[in-house]
């Protein structure tokens, strides 16, 4: 059972934040701010608030910690905390001191995690330490001298299970937890982790999801490189900018964030008297035979996509017919749309047109390993209030119901979460509607 979500984006810390914005239509992406990022094919992205500061999300003891979390780590930190508050959980990290709801030993924990992006200014004040006289790179300085220079702690803000690692100390978790990086499909493949976990007995509750932020110089000009980026400078319409699914789209925007999910048994949830806001009826995963051996392009992968969603069902023992509404990937990347559209066609057949597809990378961006996360946080939302959220986009969709639309309201029993990755991954979630 799902019995909490919380979720840091573009539009501030919490799911509730996330879902009115969605709703009313509005878009986080705008310049850049964190560099100048004029020079780029895209020169806005969906950054986290302004006064998002960790230092107010963690314990007091636990501030001094902070000093060594990078932005991921921070994103997956304010998350977790949103989402044990959110399920009424009592942890070391929201009341040190009183009895936890769980038992740490059976409190899990399973984030995905990007490649983190050292900081540039950090970095190059140790690197220029290593200058040959003419002005050139000498590795061998590096070796001896420059790497030195580097904080004693510097490697624990890059690694990627420290976004796991900060969060079970503050909560306590003691339980199964694991670190999984496979792009956009870190999160719910993460999500898939805790499931088994708490199926088999290992775990009485999860926390589960990802978090990312490619809002750097490394991580833009690598999604430059890989062509994914679509063309908006400073002063583009930022809300038009993202076509997923329509014939003139030309990439993505980057953003940062992403989520945790609180996955619980449902024995525990009900004993302790848990608001159930979803219920989990299926989960698989799935490998994309990429063409390109390296993911960037998926359009040859519908099979391997259909495949995952195919095996999601059986999973949850549902026919095509039962899924009411689809939050799939939806980038606006057109060989990634390509792939997805088709899956979608080869499972759902003719009733493909008529299925809603919920696309949130409009509005938030592609928080790559925070992705799956928000949307199954999404998924969790429209379930709850039986409502689809707004879309941004294009006005026509070839063969699928993604065209920009106001927020309506929908009878809704399940709801399919797909997540294609840059790697090859795929993942499928479905949640249904708590009893």
């Amino acid at each position: 059972m799902v019995t909490g979500t919380g979720t840091a984006c573009g539009f501030g810390l919490g799911t509730d934040a996330l879902w009115s914005a969605l709703c009313e239509g509005r878009c986080a992406v705008a310049p850049v701010r964190a560099f100048d990022a004029s020079g780029f094919r895209c020169a806005q992205a969906a950054e986290l608030p302004a006064d998002f500061d960790i230092r107010q999300l963690v314990p007091k003891s636990y501030r001094k910690a902070t000093k060594v979390m990078a932005r991921d780590i921070e994103i997956a930190v304010g998350a977790a905390d949103a989402a044990v508050r959110d399920a009424g959980l009592v942890t070391k990290g929201t009341a040190e001191g009183s009895p936890p709801t769980i038992a740490p030993n059976r409190f899990g924990c399973h984030i995905g995690a990007g490649l983190i992006a050292c900081d540039v200014d950090e970095l190059t004040a140790a690197l220029v330490t290593s200058r040959t006289p003419a002005g050139g790179f000498d590795i061998n300085a590096w070796g001896s001298v420059g790497m030195t220079n580097l904080t004693p702690l510097w490697l624990l803000k890059y690694l990627p299970n420290m976004l796991a690692c900060h969060v079970t100390i503050i909560h306590d978790c003691h339980g199964p937890s694991n670190t999984i990086t496979c792009a956009e499909a870190s999160g719910l493949l993460s999500m898939g982790e805790s499931i088994r976990t708490v199926e088999r007995g290992a775990a009485d509750a999860c926390l589960a999801g990802g978090a990312e932020s490619k809002i750097n110089p490394m991580g833009l000009i690598r999604q430059q490189f890989a062509g994914r980026l679509c063309a908006l400078p400073a002063d583009g319409d930022a809300r038009t900018a993202v076509k997923p699914y329509a014939g003139e789209a030309d990439g993505s925007v980057l953003g940062e964030g992403g989520g945790l999910i609180v996955l619980e048994a449902e024995g525990t949830a009900r004993a302790r008297g848990a608001t159930i806001r979803a219920r989990v009826d299926g989960f698989a995963a799935g490998q994309c035979a990429c063409a390109d051996t390296v993911g960037l392009d998926l359009s040859g992968a519908a099979e391997d996509v259909a495949a995952a969603m195919s095996a999601a069902l059986r999973d949850a023992g549902l026919e095509p017919e039962s899924i009411d509404a689809i939050i799939p990937m939806g980038t606006g990347i057109p060989s990634t749309d390509a792939a997805e559209r088709t899956a979608f066609q080869s499972v759902f057949g003719p009733r493909t047109a008529a299925i809603p597809l919920v696309t949130i990378m409009p509005a938030v961006g592609n928080c790559g390993a925070g992705t799956g996360a928000l949307q199954a946080a999404v998924a969790v939302r429209c379930l709850e209030s039986q409502r689809l959220p707004a879309r941004l986009g294009a006005s026509s969709t070839d063969g699928v119901l993604a065209q920009a639309a106001p927020s309506s309201a929908a009878p809704l029993r399940h709801v399919m979460v797909v997540s294609a990755g840059l790697g090859g991954q795929v993942a499928v979630l479905i949640l249904g509607r708590a009893a």
